[in-house]
């Protein structure tokens, strides 16, 4: 049970932190605040909506969703919301004098009400309660009186809890207006024991709520908790007793609550050290075992299993890992005996938490999952994916017998990709399949934005610290500038003529791009409007080298930098031991606000992974950066459109050439009423290719998440395509050149079976760095204009301006903006005079 209930009014951490351990918080929100695409969890917290716009039903769903333990609505709203939202999480927001309104109905259909009272009156509040007997009853007077916790035993007594408004408690001394957290928790608290101490049971946060030991508490001891975080306690024989001063064995506590009599407490701890035992163990009821012992197992042989050992192969082969929950899972579903069933689970639950351990996740990460996904109020259908879903009839046989596969796929299992047919998916079903296998933004700025604080603040330590972490490079300097060393100058006699001709065909490219002219338009007469170009002055070149050293990228970027005239280019690109530069999103960062030694540029251009494309969105979102990006250029993608006259070979190979950027790339491949026999094909090639390749294990990776698509026609096929928007968009159809016409999304397209993607990426002369993840909904990719930026001018006559000035002057007047009006008037006088 809750002594009362604090009603956040302003954002405080500190007082948050502290109301969190003591139970649920109250957090208003407006009606522009309830977003349901956000991604804001409010765990622990009671929504309050107190305002009469129209109801937002799906705002309200959301919050709930994102595990808000109650919403509180207001009694116009529960018409329309009870029979919606469960009972059990919707509270009425009810003035005391309204209290006579509510029908049974809505009193049925709800779990309590939050009473606005001018004052305390304990009489009212009390027929109230028995009026809505079964319902929590939770009262926000307008008027306390003094405060003190009595007020709150008063409240308890009529079957009522107290809401505290934040700014009427203090982590300080109580006042007369103020009073402290510590003591409004304790309000209820009674102890039957001569001493007053409390019984108080520790449990561990980590490990399931296992009992680690029994001690007892003080008001003294439960304060300092309470207000610190730290384990306190009271001993019999010592008084105040901080629990690891002296072993180092401390705890940080999550949370502290009442039993149902408020006579014992429970803390819920996260303990350090070693342990919470005198004896030196983790329990005083006797070492940890089951789900936990294993977990921790798991954590110490990650740090510290032997080399050749079996856990540290798992935990070194992603691909092994995989393949045993996999084969796990599935003996489970064949286990038939209670015993089998036992047996299966414990072997699946071993390689399935392993995984989790490798990800640094824990089983109070996937509790806490459990109880989000419980309290969702929206729910899917259930429905197993396509590609687990037993087929009823069996597959058409390839025109070649294939070789078998493995229900598994290990290391050596051929490498497919996932097929689906348009013309029977779900539209939700076909929204899934235009989705990238990315991360969630939300969550790449949350751990993007340290990097990129810490290197705005610290400048080039905090570079060299971020290069020597993240890059496993030691520098000494975070700059090359020219003259650069001989030594790094030097390339093979090939290499550089294959640079001299996709230099020569990239800049012939893009200077037909550039518009040196400027545009003059005389509007009517006396008026003339022109606009001329002109070049961005400092520009930063990201330059990616992850997985794979990218000089096409270095031509891609400088090229079209050189012929827009850009003064000054900063290029950056990942250590190496010929090159000593910077990568990722301290990078980017350096660009952005710029260091000691990396100049500051007014544009960052180049693509990268998901930490440099959400490092660059971060920082062109920064009034301090005032910085801007070309386009949010993430992991690589294509997708291939083809039809019966497409060569297998030549599909495949495109295919692998976006796989083989990295784990996070994706390809698809639409196919216009391929048959049974083409796909085979296809799919053989696929793998047969890729075994080949050096990087096979990245295909691997990005190959499992990327997909077949059949459509039954031509239209159809870009209908899918336009709504994926890809990076790259391949060509492979009958008269291909007749159908770009119907290319409405797409970074660039290659049209025709002797037009590879990589020719584009290397040395056709168009550009290479464009919108992915969908964004070429509404992005172009790089080109001389990218590196420009356009000034417009005007130039009026007198006569001009007694031809416009009147025009000018009625829409400033209409506008209420007397000074516009004033500067044209002023000079018609004086033209006038």
């Amino acid at each position: 049970m809750s002594a009362f209930l604090p009603l956040l009014e302003n954002p405080d951490d500190e007082l948050e932190a502290v109301l969190s351990r003591i139970g649920p918080i109250i957090l208003p929100v407006l009606p522009s605040l309830i977003d349901a695409a956000s991604n804001q969890t409010y765990l622990d917290r009671y929504i309050l909506v107190d305002h009469d716009t129209s109801i937002d039903l799906n705002g309200i769903i959301s919050c709930l969703d994102r595990g808000a333990e109650k919403i509180i609505v207001p009694l116009a709203w529960a018409p329309e919301l009870i029979g919606v939202i469960p009972s059990d999480r919707l509270l009425l927001l009810l003035d005391v004098a309204n209290a006579s309104a509510v029908s049974d109905k809505v009193r049925s259909g709800v779990s309590g009400v939050l009473l606005k009272s001018s004052t305390l009156e304990l009489d009212l509040i009390s027929s109230i309660s028995r009026f809505f007997a079964g319902s929590s009853i939770f009262v926000l007077p307008a008027a306390y009186g003094p405060l003190s916790p009595s007020t709150i035993r008063g409240l308890l007594d009529v079957g009522a809890t107290l809401v505290l408004p934040s700014s009427q408690l203090t982590l300080s001394t109580s006042s007369s207006t103020q009073l402290n957290v510590a003591e409004a928790f304790l309000a209820p608290v009674i102890s039957d024991r001569p001493d007053g101490l409390f019984p108080t049971v520790v449990s561990s946060y980590l490990q399931g709520g296992r009992s680690l030991g029994l001690v007892y508490s003080s008001s003294e001891s439960i304060k300092e908790s309470i207000i610190t975080g730290k384990g306190v306690y009271h001993s019999r024989k010592h008084g105040l007793w901080r629990k690891g001063e002296t072993s180092g064995a401390t705890q940080d506590v999550v949370r502290i609550r009442l039993d149902c009599d408020s006579d014992c407490l429970e803390f819920s701890v996260i303990q350090h050290g070693i342990g919470f035992c005198h004896l030196n163990r983790a329990s005083c009821f006797g070492q940890i075992q089951g789900l936990s012992a294993l977990e921790s197992t798991l954590r110490s042989r990650l740090e510290s299993a032997p080399e050749g050992s079996y856990t540290r192969r798992l935990f070194s082969d992603p691909q092994l890992l995989r393949a045993k929950v996999m084969e796990e899972a599935d003996e489970l579903c064949r286990a038939e005996t209670k015993e089998e069933v036992a047996f299966e689970a414990a072997d699946l639950l071993y390689f399935a938490l392993a995984r989790c351990v490798a990800a640094g996740v824990g089983i109070v990460d996937i509790e806490k999952s459990l109880d989000a996904k419980a309290r969702k109020v929206t729910r899917r259908p259930g429905n197993s994916k396509p590609q687990w879903t037993a087929k009823t009839q069996p597959p058409p046989p390839p025109t070649q017998p294939a070789a078998p596969i493995k229900e598994f796929p290990g290391p050596d299992a051929p490498i497919r990709m996932r097929t689906y047919d348009l013309s029977t998916v779900t539209a939700s079903e076909r929204a899934q399949l235009l989705r990238r296998p990315v991360l969630k933004f939300d969550e790449m700025i949350a751990k993007v934005k340290p990097i990129v604080d810490s290197v705005r603040t610290r400048g080039d330590a905090a570079l060299l610290e971020l290069t020597a972490k993240f890059d496993k490079a030691q520098l000494t300097s975070t700059v090359v500038f020219p003259p650069f060393p001989p030594e790094s100058m030097q390339i093979d006699a090939s290499v550089r003529a294959s640079i001299d001709t996709a230099y020569a065909n990239i800049r012939m490219f893009h200077e037909a791009q550039a518009r040196d002219a400027s545009l003059v338009v005389e509007t009517m007469p006396g008026v003339v409007c022109s606009r001329f170009a002109r070049p961005i002055a400092r520009v930063g070149l990201y330059v990616p080298g992850g997985t794979a050293i990218l000089p096409s990228t270095a031509l891609m970027l400088g090229i079209p930098a050189q012929v827009a005239g850009c003064k000054e280019v900063v290029l950056a690109t990942p250590p190496s031991r010929r090159w000593q530069h910077l990568s990722r999103g301290h990078a980017v960062a350096a660009l952005a606000y710029g260091t000691e030694t990396v100049p500051k540029v007014d544009k960052i251009f180049g693509p990268g992974n998901q930490w440099v494309t959400a490092a660059k969105m971060l920082v062109q979102n920064d009034t301090d950066a005032l910085v801007s990006i070309d386009m949010p250029a993430g992991p690589s993608e294509v997708l291939v459109i083809a039809d019966h006259t497409c060569n297998p070979a030549f599909v495949a190979a495109d295919l692998l050439s976006q796989a083989e950027h990295g784990v996070d790339s994706q390809v698809v491949l639409v196919g216009v009423n391929l048959s049974s026999a083409a796909l085979a094909a296809v799919e053989r090639e696929v793998d047969t290719q890729a075994h080949a390749l050096e990087r096979v294990a990245i295909v691997r990776q990005s190959i499992a998440k990327s997909i077949i698509v059949q459509a039954a026609s031509v239209e159809d096929a870009f209908d899918f395509s336009n709504d994926y928007a890809p990076e790259h968009l391949i060509l492979h159809l009958e008269d291909a050149s007749a159908k770009v016409a119907l290319v409405e999304n797409a970074g660039s397209v290659f049209v025709g079976p002797f037009s590879p993607e990589s020719c584009g990426d290397y040395a056709s002369g168009t550009n290479h760095t464009l919108p992915t993840n969908g964004y070429a909904r509404q992005f172009s990719g790089v080109n001389t204009l990218s590196f420009q930026k356009h000034i417009t001018s005007q130039e009026l006559t007198s006569a001009g301006l007694q031809k416009l000035g009147p025009v000018v002057a009625t829409l400033a007047d209409c506008e209420g903006l007397q000074a516009h009006a004033n500067a044209v008037r002023i000079r018609l006088r004086a033209a006038a005079a």
